[in-house]
């Protein structure tokens, strides 16, 4: 135990108290912007719940929405479980967005368990349908990708072809494909001619902007591009911060990075009518970027000057954040769900008193 409290007395000394103390003093009442508020179910992982246990949380926290981003949070995919959760969802006032991982077959990130792409695709279109989610959240997969065969190019064909082939059940179920940027996979500018190539009418974006700073964007910027494609989000803040070889980016929860959140909302509000934001609150780690180093840019043959000097610009701004170090032994995992629900419900405050979003 004892190990444990250590731990949690140092969250609170490293500023990941109240927002009030990692904001400063008490705010005014937030201008309400009228955009629905929720959550991934990534940001509290460690949990493990399933979809009923994470409805009682979603209700606790007095959220609009929930994106349940994977297929595991069910206990089985049955039509009768599925409507079970449908009502649930409804009878609390929840709208539901469901979504899976990687889609694209030639990605590190692709699953071969889960049979083919389109049949997991299709699968995940079917689930969306009967818990009423109008989008099924997807992603092509990870930074490593650019270094594969033929490139970020071939996993963007690639992917192109798997929503092709499910097309019809899409436009049918009333269901779009919203594929995110994700994990240094693609950036804004990438994810947006996809989507054009595979067809509007049926795919769009899951904006991401902690990815956005993954792959070397300012996620304003990102926003920018990627706002009129989107149909859903996964929301975080970043702090960034110059190394001796480039720069340095961890994930932080709204509030304490270095995005503009109310010049960032007020963009999102006019490219972005009717799409809720959902928090994806993903803290702790630190990932470096060695821009300075000749071969950190082979992945990236088509890397545009102007993008990139507004992510330096955000690094020149940022400073140092230490990785949060968890205990080890069996103290660890529920220091981590300590953590997560801390950073989640931190970020859901921020959004709701400063930002003023939420329609609850």
């Amino acid at each position: 135990m004892r190990g444990r409290r250590e731990f949690l007395k140092g969250l609170v000394g490293a500023g990941l108290g109240t927002v009030i103390s990692a904001q400063g003093s008490a705010q005014t009442a937030a201008r309400r912007r009228n955009i629905r508020l929720g959550f991934d179910n990534f940001s509290i992982r460690a949990f493990g719940w399933k979809a009923p246990q994470l409805l009682d949380y979603a209700a606790t926290q007095r959220v609009d929405t929930v994106l349940f981003s994977d297929l595991d949070v069910y206990e089985e995919r049955t039509p009768g479980y599925l409507g079970r959760i449908r009502a649930k969802a409804e009878s609390l006032g929840i709208e539901i967005q469901a979504g899976t991982g990687s889609i694209c077959p030639t990605s590190g990130a692709w699953n071969p368990k889960l049979g083919t792409a389109e049949e997991h695709l299709a699968e995940t279109i079917r689930v969306a349908r009967a818990l009423g989610s109008k989008v099924a959240r997807c992603y092509l997969g990870r930074a490593e990708d650019r270094r594969s065969p033929g490139g970020i190019e071939a996993r963007i064909r690639d992917t192109v072809r798997v929503c092709r082939a499910v097309r019809s059940l899409a436009i049918d179920s009333g269901v779009k494909i919203a594929i995110e940027n994700h994990a240094g996979d693609m950036q804004a500018w990438e994810l947006a001619g996809l989507i054009e190539e595979a067809g509007r009418d049926y795919v769009g974006a899951t904006l991401d902007s902690g990815n956005a700073t993954w792959t070397l964007e300012d996620p304003l910027r990102n926003l920018e591009i990627l706002g009129p494609y989107a149909v859903t989000t996964g929301i975080r803040d970043s702090m960034i911060w110059e190394s001796a070889d480039g720069a340095m980016v961890a994930w932080t929860a709204i509030g304490e990075g270095l995005v503009d959140w109310n010049a960032w909302m007020d963009r999102f509000a006019v490219l972005c009518p009717g799409v809720p934001i959902q928090l994806e609150i993903i803290s702790g780690a630190i990932r470096p970027y060695n821009y300075l180093r000749e071969d950190f840019w082979e992945p990236y043959p088509k890397a545009r000057a102007s993008e990139f000097a507004r992510f330096v610009g955000l690094a020149k701004r940022g400073r140092l954040v230490e990785p949060v170090k968890f205990p080890t032994g069996p103290e660890r995992a529920a220091a981590e769900q300590h953590f997560q629900k801390r950073e989640l419900e931190k970020s859901l405050r921020y959004c709701r008193e400063v930002l003023g979003l939420g329609m609850k």
